[in-house]
């Protein structure tokens, strides 16, 4: 690796860099991308102490900063020429491996729903011996959806998830066992969230009201086929793959609940970011770099080949391009180019952990009982989201990158006009008039 001199190196990444993004930090301030591909150089002194890294994936698109720090050679210009990156199975998968050492068998990092970083923390682990782990940086944002199968294209089901209370009441008045069937994730994860809100929003109660159960998100389309659920919450490409194999539909697109809404999250096992400072700092700023790269349009269509590639989420490209360019058929009547709810990995703050982000997480964990509800949301959100991690290595990138001025994005309104402002999260959860068994 060609080692810089400071001054060589802030050079080179400047004007590698220039350009990437306007300074400001407002939510809809516009991005400019470059065309050149920002600078990786590496001083001698901040070598990574281990170019070694086991990170877990699913098969998701917006793994796609993982898969694309890999295939275009980021994590290696970084210094981390030996990161493997192992598919999951399940998110429940990923959740346990990441309560084990790589000596025990595990993973010392993953792309993750948001919230297993803070279930490991609370103890969520097969022998219940809580795990310490780090928030490193938000992976995207938007880029899931809500599904229904077939049989409910006639009801013309959007947002408004109470078109579907007729049929709902119907199955639950033959008994608990033939309830609608909602698939989601993972317990507590984001699409077991998008999916409880939606539900609330039109007065269903996900708990009473319909059954819920956890399909790994690349069995969600082969599950519908199968006729074993009427509706599931999951991340592309699997909502495209039902449409184009005409099993379902599409009723939102879930920044429609809420605009550039946070997703998954880039996390490590705290002790391996402890005992490597300079290998954490070196695949973040990879990371960072494939984030930069997988926004610049004229990257979208090979961003969708190394993605969909058989090591990876082994689909055809085309069950991943329309949807990661903007255009969204929702399987219906309703076809959309150029998106406002397009995933986002960099754009507009994408890739900043936002600590007000995880704290509505943390709450709505709450309100449907995953977590007590006396939790300290907010000392918890402390220990694992490590924001000055991402700002430090982001600097490092180049010092002209626009970078939040706080920790929080300020107060965010969902689709149904509730606002969730992160100084007080126990308000926003007493104003939920549905949550679990009625009550925290």
């Amino acid at each position: 690796m060609t080692h810089y001199s400071r001054r060589k190196f802030m050079l080179t990444a400047g004007a590698a860099t220039a350009g990437i993004l306007t300074h400001g930090c407002t939510l809809n301030s516009p991005v400019r991308i470059s065309q050149a591909a920002p600078a990786m150089g590496r001083l001698l002194s901040d070598a990574p102490e281990t170019s070694t890294a086991s990170l877990g994936f699913i098969a998701l698109t917006d793994a796609a900063p993982l898969i694309v720090a890999q295939e275009k050679g980021y994590f290696a210009r970084s210094g981390m020429k030996d990161v493997r990156l192992v598919r999951q199975p399940s998110w429940g998968a990923v959740q346990s491996n990441l309560s084990l050492s790589t000596s025990q068998g595990g993973l010392d990092g993953a792309h993750v729903l948001t919230p297993i970083p803070y279930h490991l923390a609370a103890g969520k682990t097969p022998d219940g011996i809580p795990v310490s782990m780090y928030i490193l940086a938000r992976l995207n944002t938007n880029g899931q959806g809500i599904s229904l199968a077939n049989i409910y294209r006639d009801l013309n089901i959007g947002i408004d998830s109470s078109k579907l209370r007729e049929s709902i009441d119907q199955a639950k008045a033959k008994g608990p066992g033939l309830r609608l069937k909602f698939a989601i994730t993972h317990p507590g994860g984001t699409h077991d969230l998008w999916l409880r809100y939606w539900l609330a929003a039109g007065g269903i109660n996900p708990d009473t009201d319909v059954s819920m159960f956890v399909v790994p998100p690349p069995q969600m389309v082969a599950n519908m086929k199968a006729g074993t659920m009427h509706a599931f919450c999951v991340g592309e490409p699997w909502n495209a793959r039902l449409i184009q194999e005409h099993l379902g539909y599409s009723a939102l697109v879930t920044g429609e609940l809420w605009r550039d809404h946070p997703e998954k999250s880039f996390a490590m096992r705290a002790d391996w970011v402890d005992r490597y400072p300079k290998a954490t700092k070196a695949l973040l700023m990879a990371i960072q770099s494939a984030q930069i790269w997988c926004d610049r349009p004229e990257n979208k269509d090979e961003m969708c080949r190394l993605v969909a590639a058989s090591q990876y989420l082994n689909v055809p490209t085309a069950a991943i391009a329309p949807r990661a360019k903007g255009a969204i058929d929702y399987g219906s009547d309703r076809v959309t180019q150029q998106s406002p709810y397009t995933m986002k990995f960099w754009q507009d703050n994408a890739s900043y952990p936002f600590k007000n982000h995880d704290l509505w997480f943390l709450t709505e964990n709450m309100r449907w009982g995953y977590l007590p509800p006396d939790t300290d949301v907010q000392a918890m959100v402390n220990k694992v989201n490590r924001e000055d991690l991402w700002r430090e290595a982001a600097m490092t990138i180049s010092p002209s990158i626009a970078i939040p001025k706080t920790t929080s994005r300020g107060i965010e309104t969902f689709f149904d006009g509730n606002q969730f402002n992160g100084k007080n999260p126990m308000e926003y959860l007493a104003l939920q008039s549905i949550k679990k068994l009625d009550k925290v």
